[in-house]
């Protein structure tokens, strides 16, 4: 009836894209050595921990790919036969190759869902995705509630609300599918057909050193033990979160302000969406 796919880029060149946020260069021998960590430490494992694994894992390496790199991710392959690499000259043919890829499936209808290569997921994400999927032509899907981890300096761990976020996914009939890289994930404000959820956390964004943009905001206790029992990592990062993440006590005045700026960007948007402020693209 339905064919899932989870779609990750990994480190197609793009001309925009030169450095990340410390203004380091990108794509060079460093940044995939700790790319792959990142990837190895987060997203790997807590994909491959799912408790539904009726999906399809295809993630785009560009074809500049070093073998050390190859080697890797051929292993990875072996690992977990849902991971599907793929080799693409550049972020201009990924939109192109994500569809031609999907649809070729027989399958009724399609879901794709965004996941970045330096996150992860509860063992629920795929299971919570596919509860909501009823035979919709074209449904965009938002889970707006998740957590946040800092893990660079000061080790954090906290909730966040982000509408839009690179988790999105997309139900649609398989004709011509556009699937969730149509656009970019909060671009999809412009669509009509969203459903939001709320208050069901299935997914964490990673902030590091090596981010483009993205700045911890995250908020409120969290606890660790049940936090690590829906998000399974490295054993090893697990443990050094665990023994390193300052309580919420310790930033509290920062968890604050963050709490009261992801609420007011929450009702601004939902306001604007109400008033007709968004268009479909």
């Amino acid at each position: 009836m339905f064919k899932h796919f989870l779609v990750t880029r990994f480190n197609l060149k793009k001309s925009d894209w030169k450095t990340n946020k410390n203004n380091k260069d990108v794509l060079t021998d460093e940044w995939h050595r700790n790319r792959f960590k990142l990837f190895t430490d987060y997203c790997f494992p807590s994909v491959v921990a799912q408790t539904n694994t009726n999906f399809d894992w295809i993630v785009f390496f560009d074809t500049s790919t070093k073998e050390e790199f190859r080697t890797i991710v051929s292993n990875l392959a072996k690992e977990f036969p849902n991971f599907k690499p793929i080799y693409i000259d550049g972020m201009d043919l990924y939109l192109p190759a994500v569809q031609d890829y999907v649809k070729d499936f027989d399958e009724d209808f399609i879901i794709t869902t965004g996941i970045d290569n330096d996150d992860c997921i509860s063992k629920h994400f795929i299971e919570e995705i596919q509860k909501k999927f009823d035979k919709q032509e074209f449904m965009a899907l938002d889970f707006v509630d998740g957590y946040t981890i800092q893990t660079q300096s000061n080790i954090k761990v906290g909730k966040k609300l982000h509408q839009y976020n690179p988790f999105i996914s997309l139900f649609e009939r398989n004709v011509n599918p556009k699937t969730i890289r149509d656009r970019s994930h909060r671009n999809w404000k412009k669509e009509k057909n969203v459903l939001q959820v709320r208050d069901v956390k299935i997914w964490s964004s990673v902030i590091h050193a090596e981010n483009k943009v993205n700045e911890f905001t995250g908020y409120g206790h969290v606890n660790i033990e049940d936090f690590f029992e829906s998000f399974k990592i490295s054993k090893a990062q697990e443990h050094y979160i665990k023994e390193n993440a300052i309580p919420v006590t310790k930033w509290g005045f920062e968890s604050k302000i963050n709490f009261l700026s992801s609420y007011w960007k929450f009702s601004s948007k939902n306001l604007k969406r109400s008033l007709g402020f968004y268009t479909k693209k």
